[in-house]
């Protein structure tokens, strides 16, 4: 993989492979562990040095003290690192923190996942997008929607061909 592109091919590398994750029955947590998990491992495919809960160059709100931290963070030979924030949510924070990233050198991706809508955050920083779906307060990935209703039983046994009309 090229990593010298402008974060286009890497965020498209990263969502090829999120498109291939797919999850049923988890809570909002257990999900969102799901995803990062993914990213780890995708990071680790590539040969790049995987950090979770690396260290931010962003600050922690008042009163707090200190830097905040990044969700996934990728070391790679060749290329500025990679800083990633996963959420559901839609979160100005997070944008903030990944314009900071970016502005000190890093590639910075975000993740979101759920039913969208997914509005891009502005440039520099790439989006990625995996679409789930909530039923009875757990989340699946849409791929494995259940099927509907009205085609969950088969009936067997009433099945009888009909006469063909002659016209």
């Amino acid at each position: 993989m090229d990593t010298a592109d402008d974060g286009t091919g890497t965020a498209r590398s990263l969502a090829a492979r999120l498109e291939r994750l797919t999850f049923a029955d988890l809570t909002e947590s257990q999900a969102t562990a799901r995803i990062m998990d993914t990213i780890a491992e995708w990071g680790e495919e590539q040969g790049w040095r995987v950090y979770r809960r690396a260290p931010s160059v962003f600050p922690l709100p008042p009163p707090l003290r200190g830097n905040s931290v990044l969700d996934v963070a990728c070391a790679r030979p060749g290329g500025p690192p990679i800083a990633i924030e996963v959420d559901r949510t839609d979160r100005q924070r997070t944008v903030d923190k990944l314009l900071a990233e970016a502005a000190a050198g890093r590639l910075a991706i975000w993740v979101r996942w759920g039913a969208g809508p997914f509005p891009p955050p502005p440039l520099p920083v790439h989006l990625v997008t995996r679409e789930a779906a909530r039923r009875s307060g757990k989340w699946h990935t849409v791929a494995d929607r259940p099927a509907p209703r009205h085609s969950e039983r088969l009936l067997s046994g009433n099945v009888a061909e009909l006469p063909l009309e002659e016209t």
